[in-house]
């Protein structure tokens, strides 16, 4: 399986992107160099289209894949590739409050830390559905990582809900686009891939 390594910090300041999307809070001292002239269309849908990415933690291939079944679903091809892209479990996880950043979310998944609807599911592209319920393993409950998590306030999007003491979340519907605040301008993309 390929994973990304790059310097988290370094690919922010090259896409434009805060490390707040990302639930790091790190800042750089480098600042980031100023590129020679105007950039091309092309250029910027490419850039838009890798900072979807790059803060969803996804390759290539399966992000293409996502966009094609995206553009399949009825309405808007962009809208529906962000609501694809929330719904995946790693992303719920991550909003929940039950990981510090997409990353540890997507790995701890792997890992087989967390239910959906009672069953052990280890797939971080998993699409969740309205009324599904993300628990963590009795087994998981005790170890310091979630102690440290239950401990954490974050806010969550009002299409979920979190009990913290549980240690679980409720899809309680599908987002709309007003509640993604993720900063990617879908229209770039969705124009990327029509060419």
């Amino acid at each position: 399986m390929a994973v990304n390594k790059q310097p988290v910090l370094k690919r922010c300041r090259t896409l434009g992107i805060d490390p707040s999307h990302l639930g790091i809070y790190k800042t750089s001292k480098r600042t980031l160099q100023r590129g020679r002239g105007k950039k091309s269309e092309y250029a910027i849908q490419l850039q838009e289209k890798q900072r979807a990415k790059f803060i969803y933690g996804m390759l290539e291939k399966q992000f293409r894949n996502m966009f094609e079944k995206a553009a399949k679903k009825p309405g808007q091809a962009g809208e529906n590739l962000l609501i694809m892209l929330e719904q995946r479990l790693d992303n719920v996880i991550y909003r929940l409050g039950l990981a510090f950043t997409r990353r540890e979310a997507r790995q701890l998944v792997t890992h087989g830390h967390f239910t959906v609807n009672g069953k052990k599911i280890d797939i971080p592209s998993y699409q969740v559905k309205e009324g599904d319920v993300i628990k963590v393993k009795e087994k998981s409950t005790s170890s310091p990582k979630f102690k440290e998590i239950k401990e954490m306030q974050v806010g969550t999007p009002a299409w979920l809900s979190v009990d913290r003491d549980k240690l679980e979340g409720k899809v309680l519907a599908a987002p709309t686009r007003d509640q993604i605040d993720t900063p990617v301008e879908e229209r770039l993309i969705v124009e990327l891939y029509s060419k």
